[in-house]
C-alpha cells in the first residue's frame, strides 16, 4: 500500500467524526459533505507525514472550513431574526438508520442546532469544537484567529445562549412518543384542554418557510400554541410518526401525499418544552421521506 492508499484508508476511519462535527456546524447534510470532501483535498496537498495527530488535524481542517462557509453564508443573505431549521435527518419511529446514528452521535437535536444558528460564526466553532468533540482551545485559537482565553471567551458565551432554551431533550424516547402522538390527537380534535395538559408553559414552536399571512414564525406560550396548533385541525392533514434528529417527531402530509412538515419535538419533565417545523416547501422537496413508507 503506498502513501496515498493509506491516507485515504486512515481518512476513510475519521469520516463519520468528520461529517458529525460539520453537521453540527452547518446545519446542512450536503454542505457538511462538501466541507468534509474540502478537508481530504487539503490533506492530500499538505506534508501528510508531519502531522503527528491525524485526527485532530482533520478535526480542525473541517472545523476551518466550515468556519469559512459559515461568514460566506452570512455575506450572501440578509440577516434575520427568523428561525433557521438544519436540515432534518428523518428515520422510522421504529429505529435509527445506522449511518445516521454516526451523524447524530452526542445528541444534535433540531433545537439545539437552532440554537447554534443564532450564534457569530467563531462562536459555533469554539462550542462545537470545545463542548461537543472535546477539543482542546489551544488547538482551536489558531482556527479562529484568536488566543486560547478568548477561544474560551467565545465558547462561553456560546454555552450561556445554548442553556438559555430548551435544546436538551428526555432520553426517554417511548415517553416522547406518547407525548407526541397526544399532541397529534389533541391538535387534530381541536382539544384545547388536552393540549395545554401536554405542554410546558413556557414551550416555543419555530416554523422555518412560508407561512400564510398573520401566521407568525416563532409562538411562546403554552396558551398561544395551543390556539395556533387547533387551526391545523382544518387541514386534512395526515401525519406519520417519525424521529427527527433522535427525538420523537411527526411527518405531515397534505392530502395529495406531498410533505406539508416535518415536526422535531423537545420533551423535558414530561412536558413538550419546544417544537421546530420546516415548511418550506423547497426545502421538503429535497428530502428522502422514502424511509417512512409502509
Amino acid at each position: 500500500m503506498d502513501e496515498r492508499d493509506w491516507l485515504a484508508e486512515r481518512f476513510q476511519v475519521h469520516r463519520p467524526r468528520l461529517r458529525a462535527v460539520a453537521y453540527r456546524m452547518l446545519g446542512s447534510v450536503s454542505e457538511a459533505d462538501d466541507a468534509v470532501q474540502e478537508a481530504w483535498i487539503r490533506l492530500s496537498r499538505s506534508a501528510a507525514g508531519e502531522i503527528d495527530n491525524l485526527e485532530a488535524w482533520l478535526v480542525t481542517a473541517v472545523g476551518r472550513v466550515a468556519l469559512n462557509m459559515l461568514r460566506s453564508r452570512r455575506t450572501r443573505r440578509e440577516e434575520s431574526l427568523d428561525a433557521h431549521l438544519p436540515d432534518p435527518i428523518v428515520d422510522r419511529a421504529d429505529g435509527v438508520d445506522p449511518e445516521h446514528e454516526a451523524l447524530l452521535a452526542d445528541s444534535v437535536g433540531v433545537a439545539l442546532l437552532v440554537v447554534l444558528d443564532t450564534l457569530t460564526p467563531p462562536e459555533r466553532l469554539a462550542f462545537v469544537l470545545h463542548d461537543i468533540f472535546a477539543v482542546p482551545f489551544d488547538e482551536i485559537a489558531p482556527v479562529v484567529d484568536r488566543t486560547p482565553e478568548a477561544a474560551r471567551q467565545l465558547a462561553s458565551r456560546a454555552r450561556r445562549r445554548v442553556q438559555g432554551e430548551p435544546t436538551v431533550p428526555d432520553v426517554d424516547l417511548d415517553r416522547q412518543r406518547a407525548l407526541v402522538d397526544a399532541f397529534m390527537a389533541a391538535s387534530r380534535d381541536g382539544d384545547f384542554d388536552a393540549l395545554l395538559a401536554v405542554l410546558d408553559p413556557d414551550v416555543v414552536v419555530r416554523a422555518d418557510g412560508p407561512l400564510p399571512a398573520g401566521r407568525p414564525r416563532e409562538v411562546r406560550g403554552a396558551v398561544a400554541v395551543a390556539t395556533n396548533a387547533q387551526t391545523f385541525a382544518a387541514l386534512g392533514l395526515l401525519t406519520r410518526p417519525a424521529i427527527v434528529n433522535g427525538v420523537a417527531g411527526a411527518v405531515a402530509l397534505n392530502p395529495d401525499g406531498t410533505p406539508f412538515s416535518v415536526g422535531a419535538f423537545t420533551v423535558r419533565g414530561d412536558k413538550i418544552v419546544a417544537i421546530d417545523f420546516l415548511v418550506d416547501p423547497e426545502r421538503l422537496r429535497d428530502l428522502d421521506l422514502t424511509v417512512l413508507e409502509v
